[in-house]
């Protein structure tokens, strides 16, 4: 792991939030504006990306330039940029485009930085509510309509209690949907098509457990840094580290964890 002193973590934290600043404007540009379109990234199904999506990278893009010139960048719309430092910007510009097309509120700008082992911090941002949920280096707060307040994810609670979401009720692969359909009958609740707001309710202690499979590094480590900052805890469905991706269980707290973990792996 990468030592970053004081120095060098306040001007992490103050160029991530430079960075979700600027994203915020660009995606407010076309957020329920007509005229609105989108291509689609694959043939086989609708993967939609937007002008909002490009112009908030590419915001975003500048900035580290200007800024942070040594570090390395992964970007959803740009793809890698090598880097020196050994540190890596991970972004997505808007997590959710699909939501964001439709006009609501729960997409969001994911922006994190970390090392090989994985996230040290990272921003949750809605911008159109102006809510900003963040996490490393000791901080582990929201800010938003409410005003400043400190994360702090659900205490222990069986999963007869629990809230459960995912984005996609097929929740990837066959085989997937029906290991999520294990937890997800149990559950008290399940909740569908948040996105990555649904990692913000989690470290804002709303919600028990986030379930989901097929995503890429930019999808996840944000949430990651945001979660743990809070007490919560995201692994893989084998509960290995998982900042690269993949199947994604995300958790209030170690014992709900292990109870959703046992399910998916029945």
């Amino acid at each position: 792991m990468r030592v970053i002193n004081a120095t060098e973590a306040a001007d992490l934290v103050a160029t991530a939030h430079a960075l979700a600043d600027a994203a915020r404007v660009a995606t407010l540009l076309h957020f329920r504006k007509d005229g609105l379109t989108a291509e689609t990234k694959e043939a086989a199904r609708f993967d939609p990306v937007t002008v909002a999506d490009r112009l908030s990278e590419e915001r975003m893009r500048e900035i580290l330039a200007q800024r942070r010139p040594q570090d390395a960048i992964l970007g959803e719309e740009y793809g890698a940029k090598a880097g020196t430092s050994g540190l890596t910007w991970v972004l997505d510009p808007i997590d959710g485009t699909r939501g964001y097309l439709s006009g609501t509120p729960t997409w969001g700008v994911l922006v994190a930085v970390g090392d090989a082992s994985g996230p040290v911090f990272g921003i949750i941002d809605q911008p159109y509510i102006g809510e900003r949920f963040e996490g490393g280096f000791g901080r582990a707060e929201v800010n938003g309509p409410l005003g400043r307040t400190a994360l702090k994810a659900r205490a222990p609670r069986g999963l007869a209690e629990a809230i459960v979401m995912t984005t996609f009720p097929e929740v990837g692969t066959a085989e997937e949907g029906a290991a999520f359909r294990r937890v997800a009958g149990q559950a008290k609740l399940v909740r569908y098509g948040t996105d990555c707001y649904a990692y913000a309710l989690i470290a804002a202690g709303q919600i028990d457990l986030v379930i989901e499979a097929g995503l890429q590094a930019y999808d996840v480590q944000a949430p990651i840094a945001v979660i743990e900052a809070a007490g919560g805890i995201v692994t893989d469905w084998q509960g290995r580290p998982a900042p690269q991706g993949g199947q994604i269980l995300a958790a209030a707290n170690r014992e709900i964890h292990a109870e959703a973990l046992a399910l998916l792996n029945a």
